[in-house]
């Protein structure tokens, strides 16, 4: 009986003593909690600080807009800012790797090229939209990757790292071309030549002037650049296409220029200026093999209409 009044009395002790958790200064508990929170958040009660759910990665100063929302081609919207919205299916770009691997690229749109090429600028996000607007714009994969640098950088949704993955691949398509014409008889590979001169100059907005500079061989030293005009006019000067021809040591050339019109028939100028540069170069024992015109996929040459005398 002793025992059992001692346990009673020790018990009616206790539940006397203040409550220490009821007593503690109210904070924050960690775990779980059914507390509404506010959208974004995880909420009072659930960790010590709030936590922003992490948004879908964006590029500053480059916007991508779907086509479904698109107005002209160029123009764009920002993505929403919510979670993986612009991610687009899940293992995508994977496939499309897959696809082009164990297909081959001629498994691939127009557009899914330049998706591909547009994943090199874009490490995140649906490449797909972008893609379809800028063929819709320029009107073929070939007429983007030709588009002038400064012109794209002014389409919202490019942006610089887009303009350098296009023109990275227009360069090595030159490149790739010049190189199949280096130190090769050039008048054994005309079907080569005018391939090149075609990726080169066809879709220039802006008359060029180039010249072809051949040693003994008629094999390839150079093709440089001499002039640019304006949409229908450029000057020549034949002094200055002579004189570069004696720095590299050339015996012959082959003078190219384009008609941003697509219509490749010379004028009567070009007829006039090719003279003088025939005569010219004569003078110094350099032989004028060709002129070539080049338009939107057709060209003329002086040599098979004998306009060279």
């Amino acid at each position: 009986m002793l025992l059992e009044r001692w346990w009673d009395r020790l018990r009616r002790t206790v539940r006397a003593w203040p409550d220490p958790v009821a007593a503690a200064p109210r904070r924050p508990g960690r775990g779980f909690s059914e507390q509404a929170l506010p959208p974004g958040r995880i909420g009072p009660g659930a960790m010590d600080r709030d936590f922003e759910f992490p948004r879908a990665p964006r590029n500053p100063g480059v916007e991508l807009r779907p086509l479904s929302e698109a107005g002209p081609p160029g123009a764009s919207v920002p993505f929403p800012d919510t979670p993986f919205q612009t991610t687009g299916p899940h293992g995508h770009r994977a496939r499309m790797r897959d696809k082009l691997i164990a297909r081959g690229p001629d498994a691939l749109a127009d557009y899914e090229l330049l998706e591909m090429l547009l994943f090199l600028a874009f490490k995140q996000g649906d490449t797909k939209p972008l893609a379809k607007a800028l063929i819709n714009k320029y009107g073929s994969f070939a007429n983007v990757i030709a588009a002038p640098a400064d012109e794209l950088g002014r389409l919202r949704g490019v942006g610089p790292h887009a303009v350098t993955a296009i023109k990275l691949v227009q360069a090595a398509a030159i490149r790739s071309a010049r190189a199949e014409l280096l130190n090769r008889p050039v008048l054994g590979t005309w079907d080569q030549l005018l391939d090149y001169l075609n990726l080169v100059l066809a879709r220039e907005r802006i008359e060029q002037f180039r010249v072809l500079f051949l040693d003994t061989r008629n094999r390839l030293l150079a093709d440089e650049p001499q002039a640019k005009g304006t949409v229908n006019h450029t000057p020549v000067y034949p002094r200055e296409v002579v004189k570069r021809a004696l720095e590299l040591h050339a015996t012959a050339l082959i003078l190219v220029h384009n008609h941003p019109s697509g219509d490749p028939k010379p004028s009567r100028d070009d007829i006039e200026m090719t003279k003088e540069i025939q005569h010219a170069a004569a003078t110094m024992g350099i032989v004028l093999h060709d002129h070539i015109i080049v338009g939107n996929g057709a060209f003329f040459s002086f040599r098979d209409e004998a306009l060279l005398g």
